[in-house]
């Protein structure tokens, strides 16, 4: 079946001929007839199909990259913000079930390990065991 961002089949790029079933070697039909001397052409051609099946997955991998970022929403906190941590780690607090709150805390950035990693500490002064990314956590207001 053709890819559609390759428009080729996987079998044609690997083998460089069209897949055919048992039948048509049985009894062959008017494109193994007719085929022949395109099948020769086409063999010296896959290179170049191979080539522009690789770009055509290549550009739409970019569109794809850029429609994805285009929607993300960036967050970047400075140490000494004020943060709120999403609650999704382990299993709930018996009792609460599923109309729970999304987010605990309030924490505060104690460190930039990386990009959109961050140490948290508690208002009280104690870290937070792990290291925690920027999806994770929302800006607290008060």
């Amino acid at each position: 079946m053709q890819q559609s961002s390759t428009g080729e089949t996987s079998f044609r790029l690997t083998y460089r001929v069209d897949a055919i079933i048992l039948v048509e070697i049985g009894e062959p039909s008017p494109r193994l007839l007719l085929g022949g001397v395109n099948e020769a052409v086409e063999k010296d051609l896959v290179d170049e199909t191979r080539k522009m099946a690789h770009l055509s997955e290549t550009t739409l991998k970019q569109r794809m990259a850029l429609r994805y970022n285009a929607r993300v929403l960036k967050r970047e906190f400075e140490p000494n913000n004020l943060v709120l941590r999403r609650n999704d780690v382990g299993l709930p607090t018996p009792g609460e079930r599923k109309l729970a709150g999304n987010w605990e805390g309030s924490y505060m950035i104690k460190e930039v390990v990386g990009t959109g990693a961050y140490k948290l500490e508690r208002l009280d002064g104690k870290e937070v065991p792990r290291t925690w990314n920027a999806r994770k956590l929302r800006r607290f207001y008060s």
